[in-house]
């Protein structure tokens, strides 16, 4: 199959490729890692700051233009460390590309494995490091990568996650309900 990513500079990037465990097992392209359905390390960031009513994070909706999920909501910034850099570094490296401002205090909240197929035939498989902190600077995303952010509180991110689903890019779900259940527990504070 050749299918190009396009407008995706990364697409060449080398990824790591993980076993269940995520023990490092070898790497491959960005672009073979999504064709071939190989389980790679990944992270997702939710960014944070105390809202008017409570705790609220940052959404983003990915890029139209994306070569898979475009148009969906999901968290603050997701995408994969590349061979010889950290998860935290990446996670740290791509807050700023994406969204223009620097990542403050990013923790480790958990780590999941999941699959998700799409309909072009390119396949997200990806043991995925959730990170969770705040921000500084103003929010300026690269329209390349995020077309649109917002702020929304628990409560209402909650009833919109189970109302309208199909507005979310896959692994969102998972990642906003982690992290809004570390929030609620008060593992994570803003």
């Amino acid at each position: 199959m050749d299918i190009r990513m396009a407008a995706d500079p990364a697409q060449d990037d080398m990824l790591i490729l993980v076993d269940g465990l995520d023990r490092e097992i070898g790497s491959a392209t960005k672009m073979q890692a999504h064709v071939d359905g190989l389980l790679h390390r990944a992270f997702s960031v939710i960014l944070m700051h105390p809202g008017v009513d409570g705790p609220e994070i940052l959404l983003s909706r990915r890029a139209s233009g994306k070569y898979h999920s475009g148009g969906l909501w999901a968290n603050s910034c997701c995408s994969h460390p590349r061979v010889g850099e950290t998860v935290l570094d990446a996670a740290y490296r791509r807050v700023r590309e994406e969204l223009g401002c620097e990542a403050v205090d990013l923790r480790e909240l958990c780590a999941f494995a999941y699959r998700a197929e799409f309909d072009s035939g390119l396949c997200e498989h990806e043991y995925d490091h959730v990170f969770i902190g705040g921000f500084q600077g103003e929010v300026n995303p690269d329209p390349d990568e995020v077309e649109a952010v917002r702020w929304m509180s628990i409560d209402a991110l909650a009833a919109e996650l189970a109302e309208q689903p199909h507005q979310f890019s896959a692994w969102a779900p998972m990642v906003l309900s982690m992290g809004m259940k570390g929030i609620l527990e008060g593992a994570v504070r803003t």
